[in-house]
């Protein structure tokens, strides 16, 4: 039997409590339940408008950023608003991995949230490079995300028969590649920086080589 909600139950108790006194009427009950059925409309609306889903003000840091970064007004708005939204998602995503031993295992694995933040940070300190993660943006992400809130739903499931495990294993495993996938993602769109990195250091071990072959000159000298 389905649980009664408590305001349901304050208005039973108003309606009983002026039947004893003598003051109830059809006026009176008509005005009691369209009461309760505002104030449960209002704290309904309340708890959906708890959800974080606006976007935080624009700084003048990143305003400016923006605009060195050669982005019109609506480039940037739309760069604000899908950062938003991946935002929401990574934040959904951190706690599903918290869910189970076997998420917390695939996540220690891959790092998967650590490499998700990541990118986030690296897309907004280079924002016309969007384009260059939009399989992490709009596939690998939100399907990742989907995909454990469905595994925590079906293992949260207090009977489960051998068709329920076997679903189970079989969604953590295409967890377990959407998760690699991710750190893959990251792992991309800083190889130009690792090859920068490459790089300087080939030309400092040059520069260090003739140094140490000019002083090996100087004390032959």
């Amino acid at each position: 039997m389905r649980k009664l909600n408590w305001r349901w139950i304050i208005g039973f108790i108003l309606v009983f409590l002026l039947i004893r006194q003598g003051h109830f009427s059809l006026v009176t009950l008509i005005l009691i339940v369209g009461a309760v059925l505002v104030i449960w409309g209002l704290l309904g609306a309340g708890k959906k408008k708890s959800v974080k889903t606006e976007m935080p003000e624009l700084s003048n840091e990143l305003e400016s950023h923006y605009a060195k970064s050669g982005m019109t007004a609506s480039e940037i708005t739309f760069f604000r608003q899908t950062m938003n939204q991946t935002k929401l998602e990574i934040e959904q995503l951190q706690q599903n991995m918290q869910q189970t031993a076997k998420l917390k295992a695939v996540d220690l694995r891959h790092d998967t949230v650590k490499a998700a933040k990541a990118l986030f940070k690296a897309l907004v300190k280079e924002p016309n490079r969007l384009h260059e993660a939009s399989q992490f943006l709009y596939t690998h992400l939100p399907n990742l995300v989907d995909l454990t809130n469905k595994y925590i739903e079906i293992n949260d499931h207090e009977i489960k028969n051998k068709q329920t495990y076997e679903k189970l294993e079989e969604s953590a495993q295409i967890i377990d590649q959407l998760a690699h996938l991710i750190a893959q993602d990251y792992q991309q769109f800083v190889a130009d920086d690792l090859d920068d990195l490459d790089v300087e250091i080939s030309v400092a071990k040059q520069s260090l080589k003739r140094d140490n072959e000019y002083d090996e000159n100087q004390k032959e000298g």
